[in-house]
């Protein structure tokens, strides 16, 4: 702590003080510290490995993008540190939806989907401006935005599934390779990369995003599936009651329809979406499923109430069984559910405890 301190008072060219260790992850280490004049700055260090490495180069590269996320006030490659504003200690989405408050639950869905569709919204044509600030910051490792990541994800599941003696459906891989070719160039917009509850500060002054450790462009409809599975790669994932999904995502769409404005076609629309949500079942089945074949466990280390994963896993593939236009992956799904959900006993996924009134 006291090597991180030293180097982010370096790099702003004024003293730190009283470091407050806020968690961070494997990848990095994240500290509040007291400025002279009597604020106070985030610093963050990332672990010297590959995805520290690349967390640095996305995060440094998107908040100088400018576009959303806390001011930056430095970033240091070599020292592999990024210093930001402090934006406070406001209720994050992930507190709302865990609390007991249906209004502020639903009010805060609604202020991250708009927040998120006019961030999209406001991307479109700064790829090329995100590029060059990745090669200011760029370390050798490729961004997500760069890395096979949804082909490494379906072929993982594919091997898996033979490896499993599960029989593979015929066209799958067909199938999933149509998915991908088209997910990865349709409708590019700009993403913090974590968009999941807890990265979601719900200040006096609206939105604000946290942690673009993993941000770059992709399509808008990988941000849309997140409104309707809801939240696809996040450890706070429950049920929405019934109509409140369609209208975040109705809520979502509003705002980037203006910069993408075939979006307004309803098929348009429901095709990107389904492909979307394929992606993100095949990513959280690959990541996964593994995990709790012998025993479940909490979909988060710390915080409660969490669900477990057999029931996120569960859930998934229920929703996704409803693709009728992937057969093969549908088909998937329900030799999943025959070959594991039924025999776990993971009981249905529950709505969030806001809405469980």
């Amino acid at each position: 702590m006291d090597r991180i301190v030293r180097a982010a008072a370096e790099l702003l060219k004024t003293d730190l003080y009283d470091p407050v260790d806020l968690g961070g992850s494997r990848r990095s280490t994240v500290l509040r510290c007291r400025t002279g004049d009597g604020g106070s700055v985030i610093v963050k260090s990332y672990a010297a490995e590959r995805e520290g490495l690349r967390s640095f180069t996305s995060e440094a590269a998107g908040l100088s993008l400018g576009l959303a996320g806390p001011r930056l006030l430095g970033a240091d490659p070599a020292a592999r540190l990024v210093v930001m504003a402090d934006l406070g200690t406001a209720p994050t989405l992930a507190d709302v939806l865990l609390g007991d408050d249906p209004a502020a639950a639903a009010d805060g869905l609604l202020a991250w989907a708009r927040g998120l569709g006019r961030l999209a919204a406001r991307s479109a044509g700064r790829r090329a401006d995100l590029a060059r600030l990745r090669a200011r910051y760029d370390l050798g490792v490729p961004s997500w935005e760069d890395e096979p990541w949804i082909g490494q994800r379906m072929s993982g599941l594919l091997a898996w599934l033979e490896a499993a003696r599960i029989s593979v459906p015929y066209g799958l891989a067909d199938e999933l390779s149509a998915i991908r070719e088209t997910v990865e160039r349709e409708y590019p917009a700009f993403t913090p990369g974590d968009t999941c509850p807890d990265n979601n500060l719900l200040t006096p002054d609206g939105l604000r995003l946290l942690d673009f450790e993993a941000a770059g462009f992709q399509s808008v409809f990988l941000t849309a599936a997140y409104c309707r599975m809801p939240f696809s790669t996040c450890w706070c994932v429950y049920r929405l009651p019934a109509g409140m999904a369609a209208e975040v995502e109705r809520a979502f769409r509003a705002e980037v329809v203006p910069a993408f404005p075939d979006l307004a076609d309803d098929a348009v629309w429901q095709a990107g979406t389904a492909r979307a949500v394929a992606v993100w079942t095949v990513d959280v089945t690959a990541a996964l499923l593994a995990r709790v074949l012998d025993e479940d466990g909490p979909m988060h280390p710390t915080r409660r109430p969490v669900p477990t994963i057999r029931q996120v896993l569960r859930h998934r593939w229920e929703t996704a069984s409803g693709l009728e236009e992937f057969p093969a992956l549908v088909r998937t799904t329900r030799l999943l559910l025959d070959a594991f959900a039924a025999t776990w006993a993971a009981p249905p996924l529950p709505v969030y405890p806001a809405f469980d009134r």
